[in-house]
């Protein structure tokens, strides 16, 4: 016998789930950054080829790959509010997951280019224009400070958000290290420069793709989210009373804001009711940040002698 809690409608002793933990809307803040830093894309490239800059050109396209990854992050966003089909019944909440993979790739792919062409300027140093750097990574910085922080409130409830918030923060300081090459290089006429600059931000850029690559491709295999424990969640669960075991526990992002939780729960008494399972769920929720929540009452043992998260007949 199965049964789930919602805070829109009773559980009535079926499958019901709680949805409370949706994105926010960050439509707007999407818009605005997309069209500031496709306008500065543009800018950068420009004078960083006048200039003769590959600090700015690196900048430049660190700056364009951040304008697919708010592009990709916005589309799914969209589509996470989408409402459940008959063949996608979790509705595209996991396209969210999806965009925080591809944005991670997607880096990996600029910093790949702008190494590239870092150690060919290394071999090849070519005069560059100080003042230009300094005046254009200057607007840059105001560009990208705006834009993260229009996205600051959500940088700790989804991981699509934090990859939008730390593109532009991880920019803003890049634009900083320019504007100090190109006073370095007014100062002593130094072209190593401007390509050491160039490897600097590279590093940057790596530094932060790691931890989003890293918590994305463990969301894209459905491990259980970095926030919770799965070891609480169970002892939770086994103290409950009359509970003598938890078996089949399974928690997994369904998207980049919402977690789910299926577990059966081995009651010899029977089931306690929907009371129960309502306070369970909303514990869940409130102390675990878990919000999708099916539990399963069982009352005896499952025959089989396998182990704690061994699999049994559903009852539902």
């Amino acid at each position: 016998m199965g049964a789930g809690h919602s805070h829109d409608t009773a559980g009535g002793g079926g499958h019901s789930h709680p949805h409370s933990h949706a994105p926010a809307d960050f439509g707007r803040a999407f818009a605005i950054g997309v069209v500031l830093n496709t306008a500065f894309v543009i800018v950068e490239a420009v004078y960083g080829f006048i200039s003769g800059s590959m600090a700015l050109i690196a900048d430049a396209g660190h700056n364009l790959s951040d304008v697919l990854a708010l592009l990709l992050a916005w589309g799914a966003s969209i589509a996470a509010k989408k409402p459940p089909t008959e063949r996608f019944t979790y509705g595209f909440k996991s396209s969210t997951i999806l965009a925080a993979l591809a944005n991670a790739a997607l880096l990996m792919v600029a910093i790949g280019a702008i190494l590239f062409e870092t150690i060919h300027r290394f071999a090849n140093p070519a005069p560059v224009e100080g003042w230009t750097m300094i005046v254009v990574a200057g607007i840059g910085i105001v560009i990208n400070t705006a834009t993260a922080l229009m996205f600051v409130r959500g940088r700790k409830h989804d991981i699509n958000i934090r990859g939008a918030f730390l593109h532009m923060a991880a920019d803003a300081l890049v634009s900083v290290g320019v504007v100090v090459a190109g006073a370095a290089i007014l100062l002593t006429g130094a072209l190593w420069i401007d390509p050491v600059t160039s490897l600097v931000i590279v590093l940057v850029i790596a530094w932060g793709t790691w931890g989003l690559a890293k918590d994305s491709f463990m969301m894209g295999l459905q491990a259980v989210p970095s926030g919770i424990s799965e070891s609480g969640v169970r002892a939770y669960l086994s103290g409950l009373p009359g509970v003598t075991r938890v078996h089949d526990l399974h928690i997994w992002p369904m998207s980049t804001t919402e977690t789910a939780l299926t577990a059966h729960l081995i009651m010899p008494g029977g089931h306690p009711g929907d009371a129960f399972l309502a306070e369970a769920a909303e514990e869940l929720e409130h102390h675990h940040a878990i919000a999708h929540v099916t539990l399963q009452i069982e009352s005896k043992q499952p025959a089989s002698g396998c182990g704690a998260d061994c699999g049994s007949p559903s009852l539902t």
